[in-house]
């Protein structure tokens, strides 16, 4: 494993945000939804997330996530990726959300 210093964790924009909105994204390879989420001060963004086996459309909307928000924009398919959506592979591969426990004022950064 690389070690990184503290300058190199600050760098990265890990913000709470709020799902506002969930979409099917038929044109990917592998199932996945399109996340419109509330980061505060750092204004609505889009993702993708390949959560579909874990999430339902309806279970997500109103939950906080943790995203990253100073990556380049990406293109998935027809869409552009505005954050990375953080979460962990269970032992199927299958992607299971970073979860805040407590609700967090959208913006907050992981310190």
């Amino acid at each position: 494993m690389e070690t990184i210093n503290w300058n190199d964790f600050e760098r990265v924009e890990l913000r709470a945000g709020t799902i506002l909105q969930v979409l099917d994204f038929p044109e990917v390879r592998k199932p996945a939804y399109k996340l419109q989420v509330d980061f505060g001060e750092f204004g609505i963004k889009w993702s993708s997330a390949q959560i579909t086996k874990h999430y339902t459309k309806e279970q997500l909307p109103g939950r906080q996530i943790m995203g990253v928000i100073n990556f380049p924009k990406k293109q998935i398919a027809n869409f552009m990726s505005e954050f990375l959506v953080t979460g962990f592979a269970d032992e199927n591969g299958d992607i299971v959300l970073a979860a805040i426990d407590k609700q967090v004022p959208n913006g907050s950064k992981l310190v």
